[in-house]
């Protein structure tokens, strides 16, 4: 449960801070957030999935550079990614 949070934590600071980075593909600090907090949590469970980290989930070193790794980029690359999307849909 600790590492979910570590997460979805990491994805919304991932995720602003690809907004603050890519502006031209920010949502606005609060969708940044919120892509990065769904995308946070879905690239730690992948990366758990994929059994990299600590195998027992565990608040070790491993266990928690895992989630807030995964988080982080998993919560930037979604921003980004529906920052596309939005930008595709919204020119037709």
């Amino acid at each position: 449960m600790v590492n979910l949070i570590i997460q979805l934590v990491s994805g919304g600071l991932g995720g602003l801070g690809a907004g603050k980075l890519m502006k031209k593909f920010s949502l606005g600090g609060i969708w940044d957030a919120l892509a990065g907090i769904v995308g946070g949590g879905i690239g730690g469970q992948v990366l758990g999935m994929l059994g990299v980290g600590s195998a027992a989930g565990g608040l070790d070193l491993g266990g928690i550079l895992t989630s807030v790794l995964g988080g982080g980029i998993g919560g930037g690359a979604l921003m980004a990614i529906v920052s596309v999307v939005k930008g595709i849909f919204s020119k037709k």
